[in-house]
């Protein structure tokens, strides 16, 4: 009877130890959206922060002292140019002209009295009638009355402009600040500052990139990892603070030629077309460079890139339709959607877009197509 026992509980151990033996259930599968990435030529664009600038800005002074007569221009106005802006006393001014125009033609009259002399007395010293010296002497007071009438005609000329600056005009078309002196104030040299003119179209608009983004540009496009324009000149675009597309675009027009060796940065500067004068000068806002293409390039959207403790990763299907991790490197954003990839992934290749949560390596996944095409698998 002992013995029968023994025997049955062998019998029960090793039925358990068969049940253990049994394989497990293969992994259920876990359905996931995917794409397969292509590399293909991506569009890049830099985005800095910059600040607008009045690419012609005049300050508004008398060119002669007086009494300022009137304030003709609206403050804060756009005028034109050639456009009236203040006026000042012109009478003092008036009195010179006449004055310098009457002393012209008392020279005037002077030089043909001298020229009459010396005209009779050519013929006559030809003829010994009149000796040498008196010759001299006519000659002599036709060229001093000649002297004389130049000099009154530049007094005129110069009492002409004088009066010609009590009428003060925009040099530029543009806006204008605040009037600095108030009608009836005397001007001199040390209050001759009137207003300023600030041009609005085009508009400046400078941005400075740093040391390091400079470099970065350079040695991707000497790997050949990015091209530039082909004409060498990005397009800019402006971004309000609002977010929104300023419709005229740009173009650099300067670089300044060294760096800032308080900030490391260099100023670029991009002028833009502003005929409406949204734009005002001293604001600030982003600009957007674009033109340039990055060869050869894979885009992924942004949700399919993790990060881990050692850095970025994607979720890819192999050849047996399991998940496995890739390390990738990523580079720049493109738009608002994808995240350009620059090493780890090829051609080809499966990315999981969505339902990677409950993923680990090996786990055996069902693809489902992504619901809305994007440009990573396009």
């Amino acid at each position: 009877m002992r013995d029968l026992l023994i025997i049955l509980a062998l019998l029960l151990v090793s039925g358990c130890r068969s049940e253990g033996l049994k394989p497990a259930d293969a992994a259920k599968p876990v359905e996931v959206t995917a794409l397969t990435v292509t590399a293909r030529e991506v569009p890049v664009s830099y985005e800095f922060v910059a600040q607008t600038q009045s690419s012609r800005q005049v300050n508004i002074q008398a060119r002669v002292s007086g009494f300022l007569e009137k304030r003709v221009y609206t403050e804060g106005s756009m005028v034109k140019e050639g456009q009236v802006l203040f006026l000042m006393d012109a009478k003092p001014f008036q009195v010179q002209v006449d004055q310098h125009a009457a002393a012209l033609a008392r020279h005037e009259a002077g030089l043909e009295v001298a020229s009459a002399d010396l005209a009779r007395t050519k013929p006559l010293a030809a003829r010994d009638a009149l000796s040498q010296k008196d010759l001299d002497d006519a000659n002599g007071h036709y060229l001093q009355s000649a002297a004389a009438v130049e000099e009154a005609k530049a007094r005129l000329e110069a009492a002409k402009l004088d009066l010609s600056y009590c009428t003060i005009r925009s040099p530029v078309t543009g806006i204008t600040g605040a009037a600095l002196q108030q009608d009836g104030t005397y001007i001199s040299p040390q209050n001759s500052l009137l207003t300023t003119v600030a041009v609005l179209s085009p508009i400046w608009v400078n941005f400075s990139v740093s040391e390091n983004e400079m470099q970065a540009f350079r040695t991707l496009v000497e790997r050949g990892q990015l091209r530039q324009p082909a004409d060498g000149l990005f397009d800019v675009e402006v971004l309000l603070v609002d977010g929104s597309l300023f419709p005229h675009k740009g173009r650099i027009t300067f670089a300044a030629p060294s760096y800032n060796v308080e900030t490391g940065t260099f100023l670029l500067r991009a002028s833009v077309n502003n005929p409406e004068g949204a734009l005002r000068p001293n604001a600030y806002v982003r600009v957007r460079l674009t033109g340039a293409t990055r060869p050869n390039s894979i885009l992924v959207p942004q949700r399919a890139v993790q990060q881990g403790s050692e850095g970025h990763f994607v979720w890819v299907v192999d050849k047996e339709g399991k998940a496995r991790p890739r390390p990738v490197e990523v580079g720049r954003w493109s738009g608002g959607e994808d995240w350009i990839v620059s090493e780890g992934l090829q051609g080809g290749d499966q990315v999981i877009v969505d339902g990677s949560m409950t993923l680990h390596a090996g786990t055996p996944v069902v693809m489902k197509p992504p619901a809305g095409t994007t440009r990573a698998g396009q």
